[in-house]
């Protein structure tokens, strides 16, 4: 028989089981029906995983298919400070080397820091150790931590001390994937090709940038549930493969490109430039095989140039092109059809009084013909052919046809337009001003695409620095094709242009008989242009004794395969186009004919003709 005592407790005690239960089927309810959605989201959010998955960049390649710029599978190396207790010192003294990064810098990133997040205090477990680094020093590190030794006898250890050195060599250190990008040839074509940078790997500089997005590639993802840190594969339900980025192939051949190179480190070391600048273009195409500007910069490292390397002064600087632009005012005349090159004009023995102002030329010249004042290249002369023939309307006309004034539309960032006055700012001297490129600006791009178009018959092409775009397996998904901008003269016109051009190179008083070819006739131009500065009394531009120094010249004159402009800022010992570009033209000219196998239009002498016979017999007669 129960007594009233325990019969008393046992009803307390059903009453707090009830309470209890009820209290528990409250929370359940509430946990499963109120807040399920809540709940569901936040147990999805510690289990499910989104992984991007970064595509392979692409290439930048050569017209001959040779990699400029490629990427290759690297490792961020990471740590989770959490697991290295009190031995960063020890750690960081021996992945310094292997990294080649500071030993203090890696002792403070292995330290633990704490936040608060939410009224909770968090412990960093993820930082960042270095970014590309390669699967070979990759595996250096690994190897490192997996043999650290320790003052202790492991041995002798609790399971959780154990646990704890276990852990310090295989998890404190780990990784994520990531990419690196090499330059196989070191600075070559550094300023078309460019550079990446910043977290995000964009292209920063040149083909880099401005190919950016097709170079990038698309992300992929994969969506997936985990446990414990392991993935549960029956649970993926998304695995997007990323698109690889497209090969950039461009123009440019690296064979030519180098060749320019050094004939340019050549050419440094012999005047000593602020800056010398090559372009190497096809007149019939428009299609640039070289581009180079020294000094450079190296692409794996831009930071460690100054920033003024980085830039590609083809097209980003702009100055007054001197003598070379004598070819826009001389063509345009002869287009308009009432000049002939025998026609002759008196020079005024180097003194021509117009507008107030005197026009000099270098030497002291009577009578030239139109021919003779391009051989000559006689300022007094040039401009009385744009008095005469053209005036300002006619000669801003052609000024603009051959595009000046006008970015080229060349496909790198920086390019300016350089700078061509409206008429009506001009001033009574400008018409003879600029015939011999003063009172203008141009890029060195801008001279090279106009003599082209004179090469070409008249047609000015585009620049064209990209052939087409490729898939990762080769094969081509965009092909790019020489375009015509217009017709700037005639074909006769430029027929005559280019026969007074090749008087520049010859012997009895051109201006440019260094950049003369013995198996090629070449046709060109010699620039020597003051510079303009700033006078700090008036605060005016002013003409300083400075120069910039070009020659452009192509060949063979008749049937031109390359156009190349040489253009110096500031030589040293000889600042004339003739004497210091010139030469630099000649050594370039000459291998590329020999690299591209250009077929000579000029016969040897009998002499030569007969030893190259027969030498050519003996080989053919085996000995």
């Amino acid at each position: 028989m129960v007594k009233p005592g325990q019969f008393y407790r046992l009803i307390g005690l059903a009453m707090l089981l009830a309470i209890g239960f009820g209290a528990l089927v409250y929370t359940l309810v509430e946990l499963q029906v109120k807040h399920h959605d809540e709940l569901r989201l936040l147990a999805q959010k510690n289990t499910r995983r989104t992984n991007i998955r970064e595509p392979l960049r692409g290439q930048i390649r050569d017209v001959r298919g040779n990699p400029l710029a490629l990427s290759l599978p690297g490792k961020v190396i990471c740590a989770d400070p959490t697991l290295f207790g009190d031995h960063q010192q020890l750690v960081a003294q021996t992945l310094a080397p292997i990294l080649q990064t500071n030993e203090s810098y890696l002792v403070d990133r292995l330290m633990p820091r704490t936040r608060e997040v939410n009224g909770r205090v968090i412990t960093n477990q993820y930082i960042v150790l270095k970014r590309q680094v390669s699967l070979e020093t990759w595996e250096e590190v690994r190897q490192a931590m997996t043999n650290l030794t320790f003052e202790v006898d492991e041995k002798q250890l609790r399971p959780s001390q154990r646990y704890f050195y276990s852990n310090l060599r295989h998890k404190a250190i780990f990784t994520e994937e990531d990419q690196i990008r090499v330059y196989p040839n070191e600075t070559l074509a550094a300023h078309v090709i460019g550079y990446i940078g910043g977290s995000e790997k964009k292209g920063l500089n040149g083909i880099e940038a401005s190919y950016n997005d097709k170079l990038a590639g698309v992300q992929g993802w994969r969506r997936t549930e985990t446990a414990r840190g392991r993935e549960l594969v029956q649970y993926r339900d998304q695995n997007i493969e990323p698109r690889n980025g497209y090969n950039v192939v461009l123009t440019i051949d690296s064979g030519l490109q180098d060749i320019v190179e050094r004939e340019l480190a050549e050419a440094v070391a012999k005047h000593d430039p602020i800056s010398i600048s090559c372009i190497m273009v096809r007149p019939k195409t428009g299609e640039i095989l070289a581009m180079a500007t020294l000094p450079t910069y190296d692409p794996h490292r831009p930071q460690a140039s100054p920033p003024a390397t980085w830039r590609n002064r083809v097209i980003t600087d702009s100055w007054e092109p001197g003598s070379t632009f004598k070819i826009v005012v001389v063509s345009g005349a002869l287009n308009e059809g009432k000049l002939k090159l025998t026609d002759v004009y008196n020079c005024e023995n180097g003194y021509f009084y117009y507008g107030g102002s005197v026009l000099r030329d270098h030497h002291p010249y009577k009578d030239l013909t139109v021919e003779g004042i391009i051989t000559k290249s006689s300022n007094i002369g040039s401009g009385k052919i744009a008095i005469e023939h053209l005036g300002n309307k006619g000669l801003y006309e052609y000024v603009k046809k051959f595009g000046f004034g006008t970015k080229t539309g060349i496909p790198l960032m920086g390019e300016v337009g350089g700078t061509v006055h409206p008429t009506k700012t001009w001033s009574k001297i400008s018409v003879v001003q600029i015939p011999m490129g003063h009172g203008i600006t141009a890029t060195p791009l801008q001279t090279v695409m106009a003599m082209a178009a004179v090469a070409n018959g008249g047609k000015l092409m585009r620049p064209m620095l990209v052939k087409r775009l490729e898939d990762e397996n080769g094969k081509s998904v965009a092909d790019y094709q020489p375009q015509l901008a217009r017709e700037v003269v005639s074909e006769y016109a430029a027929r005559d242009m280019v026969q007074a051009l090749k008087t520049v190179v010859q012997e009895d008083g051109g201006t440019g008989t260094k950049a003369r070819l013995e198996n090629y006739t070449v046709a060109g131009k010699t620039g020597t242009a003051q510079k303009v500065a700033r006078d700090p009394n008036t605060g005016k531009n002013v003409y300083v004794r400075k120069y910039f120094a070009s020659f452009i010249g192509f060949f063979p004159a008749d049937n031109p395969e390359l156009c190349i402009s040489i253009v110096m800022d500031e030589p040293k010992n000889g600042y004339y186009g003739g004497q210091t570009a010139g030469p630099t033209f000649k050594s370039i000219a000459e291998r590329s004919a020999r690299y591209l196998n250009i077929r000579p239009d000029i016969e040897p002498e009998p002499a030569v003709k007969d030893a190259l016979a027969a030498n050519i017999s003996v080989r053919e007669n085996g000995n």
